[in-house]
């Protein structure tokens, strides 16, 4: 089996890599990202350089059994035009390329964020709408990408087409990338330290999920090597909230009005000091609980790590200003 792999070099990407390296039935995999990585092909592993925005991606397709595409863009967040280009525009010609070369499964990197508003005192299955958060660019273009996707599914009926949404991932390797894209310079590394968490936000619906990279990179793996199709919810228990988090941390939840962190996190945004637009606040108090039951049932997916795990490694490597060699991962790209 021969398996592409858009975005191998980030977060998901290189723990999907591993995953595909140590399945028997995966011949070959070529790793494709924007960047050149730092480190040669490993294993299985070959690396090409393109950017779905532009460069021709037919070739890179003829052939494969499988395609995953993971590419996406989530800085410069003032850059909307960009953002579009690469997740939205980028991701329509990855389809069509698909279509072109008849890649026999397409799997595709959604999100918990393409999900419209819902509950968070329950789980809601994949069968929930994925029309996104309106105020959220991440999840705008996760739900159009969606649409996409139903547009490929229903002109190339003889791919395979796969969906995964998973929660937040999380895992050591890229804890420098994490910090760089949601905290900059607001969040010195040495100062990241459970005990020194005094206190976390207690609001109704600050409840999400997490999951470890790595268990995301399994369910990839499932997903390709696997006769399923459709969407799969990918999380791990438990869902983290004020009170799961201060046992977590050794911290006391103090309430705070929701309209507070997101002014908080407009103004620093503004001021240019650290990079999250107030959207992630709207999405992360919006996207429902997902159930993971079909993805347990069906892709016999588990995950091996809880989602406190998954959280106390971020915090940890960032602390430790841990990274891996490839561009997004790398210590040294952290500001």
């Amino acid at each position: 089996m021969r398996v592409v792999v858009l975005g191998a070099t980030g977060n998901v990407g290189t723990s999907v890599l591993r995953a595909l390296d140590a399945d028997p039935a995966v011949d070959s995999i070529v790793g494709v990202a924007r960047r050149a990585p730092g480190e040669a092909g490993q294993g299985k592993t070959e690396y090409r350089v393109a950017d779905i925005r532009v460069d021709p991606l037919d070739d890179l397709f003829d052939g494969a059994d499988a395609v995953i595409h993971l590419a996406w863009l989530i800085q410069p967040s003032r850059d909307q035009a960009l953002l579009h280009a690469v997740n939205v525009e980028g991701s329509r010609r990855v389809f069509a390329a698909a279509g072109r070369a008849r890649v026999p499964a397409l799997v595709y990197a959604s999100s918990v964020g393409a999900y419209s508003p819902g509950p968070k005192d329950r789980a809601v299955g994949e069968d929930w709408p994925t029309e996104g958060i309106a105020s959220s660019f991440y999840a705008r273009h996760k739900a159009e990408v969606e649409r996409e996707l139903d547009v490929f599914e229903r002109d190339h009926p003889a791919t395979r087409v796969v969906r995964l949404r998973p929660a937040l991932i999380f895992k050591r390797e890229a804890a420098s990338e994490i910090r760089r894209y949601f905290a900059g310079r607001l969040l010195p590394p040495t100062l990241v330290r459970p005990e020194l968490v005094p206190i976390v936000p207690a609001m109704d619906r600050l409840r999400f999920q997490a999951v470890h990279a790595d268990d995301v990179g399994e369910a990839y793996r499932l997903a390709t090597v696997r006769d399923v199709r459709g969407a799969f919810n990918i999380a791990a228990e438990p869902v983290l909230d004020p009170d799961e988090l201060g046992r977590i941390l050794d911290a006391r939840p103090v309430p705070v009005p929701p309209a507070a962190l997101r002014l908080l996190a407009l103004a620093t945004w503004k001021l240019r000091l650290q990079p999250t637009s107030p959207g992630w606040v709207d999405m992360a108090l919006a996207v429902p609980i997902m159930a993971t039951e079909r993805a347990r049932s069906e892709l016999g997916w588990a995950p091996r790590h809880s989602s406190a795990d998954a959280l106390l490694e971020l915090i940890d490597g960032i602390h430790r200003r841990d990274g891996a060699p490839t561009p997004p991962l790398q210590p040294a790209a952290a500001t």
